[in-house]
């Protein structure tokens, strides 16, 4: 089974990061290195955007640190660890595993994939790449389970991501084998406020009617206001309102009213009171769903428990293997999450919430992430969600 080791600090100088995160990387391979476990093949470099202008430098101490490790990553305004977060200072995240390296490759704009009959793959991102969503529904397509997990690299400098190489401008990361036992969900961080309704009427990102009837009445009133009130006097509500979207026969709302896992959340761009229609920052079309809706803390909360459990429930070894006998057992080797950066632990009652909540639900396992400006999932963009992918093995 694959061993999986992490560190993670913050200082000023990146140098200093660096080491005080290796030296818990050594800490904990102290003991695998007197047993027998290969020496780690693949690492994944999570920097904040303090260090973005620095990241060539970086990786380089990290491969003449571990020579022969294949590393991936990316920069964010924050990254992440197993209870903690670091927002708006310099840090970084490191992971490192031992997967055996047919089973999985780095690919990035000027290396691509060919090697590997890839199953899934973890993707990083330039947010300001053109036709960006086209590039990642086609690297869905490279894989056979169609799922890819990730996301954009966010930075208040430049938006480098990382794959044996430092890359801005589109997409890079590295795909997994079917060897390679990965568990994945999607948290959402939004709530419905009113019914989820079908797009009759469209016009690239305007919607004209739901459910046959003029957009932005279904908007006033799903936000409990007057529909003959003027936009301008319902602006504090509308700033906060969102749109949920999914494809068309996809369920949208899931158990207690809840956004199911295809929902992607978008921006209201603008309104047009003369066509009583809606503005989103997606391209639409007839016959997908929406439903309107807020950010909400709680909902928030609930939804990342919920996901949490539903690994572990199926990491159970009291599980039933069909012929009468317990189901190999299996656990969780290593994690990454990625969460939005409008997320994180403001929004979730006070610094590091989210990812100690995290950690209360799934257990203090080896977990490394970043804050994007969008998050991967299956093969869309998400936002104000959060994307728990896990490694697992046998007991």
């Amino acid at each position: 089974m694959p061993n999986f080791v992490t560190g993670h600090a913050t200082h000023p100088d990146w140098r200093m990061a660096v080491a005080l995160a290796a030296a818990q990387i050594a800490a904990q391979r102290a003991p695998l290195d007197a047993g027998p476990a290969g020496p780690p093949t693949l690492g994944f470099a999570y920097l904040t955007d303090a260090y973005a202008s620095q990241a060539a430098e970086l990786l380089e101490d990290l491969r003449q640190r571990w020579p022969g490790v294949a590393w991936v990553g990316c920069a964010g305004v924050g990254v992440a660890a197993s209870g903690v977060e670091y927002f708006d200072e310099p840090a970084l995240a490191l992971m490192l595993c031992d997967l055996p390296a047919g089973c999985f490759e780095v690919f990035s704009g000027v290396r691509p994939l060919h090697r590997i009959a890839a199953f899934s793959a973890l993707v990083h991102a330039d947010p300001g790449t053109p036709d960006l969503a086209e590039l990642i529904a086609e690297m869905g397509d490279r894989t056979e389970s169609g799922y890819l997990f990730g996301g954009l690299a966010a930075s208040r400098a430049a938006s480098v991501h990382l794959a044996d190489g430092v890359w801005q401008g589109g997409l890079s990361g590295v795909a997994f084998t079917e060897d390679v036992a990965l568990l994945s969900r999607v948290t959402q961080g939004c709530q419905p406020v009113g019914p989820l309704r079908t797009i009759t009427r469209a016009e690239r990102n305007l919607v004209a009617e739901l459910d046959g009837l003029p957009a932005m009445p279904c908007l006033l009133r799903d936000l409990g206001l007057d529909a003959d009130l003027d936009p301008r006097d319902a602006l504090p509500r509308l700033r906060a309102a969102l749109a949920g979207l999914s494809d068309a026969g996809q369920p949208g709302v899931g158990r207690g009213g809840q956004f199911g896992p295809d929902v992607r959340v978008r921006h209201l761009v603008g309104l047009d009171p003369r066509r009583q229609a809606v503005a989103l920052a997606e391209i639409v079309e007839p016959g997908m769903r929406l439903a309107f809706c807020t950010r909400d803390v709680e909902a928030a909360r609930r939804d990342l428990v919920r996901i949490c459990s539903e690994i572990r429930e199926e990491l159970n070894p009291e599980a039933a293997d069909g012929l009468g006998g317990a189901a190999p057992a299996r656990r969780i080797e290593g994690a990454i999450y990625v969460s939005c950066a409008g997320r994180g632990g403001p929004h979730f009652g006070g610094p590091s919430a989210e990812l100690q909540l995290l950690r209360h639900a799934l257990g203090d396992v080896p977990l490394v992430g970043f804050f994007a400006g969008g998050e991967i999932a299956h093969h869309h963009v998400y936002g104000y969600t959060g994307v728990l992918t896990v490694f697992t093995g046998g007991a």
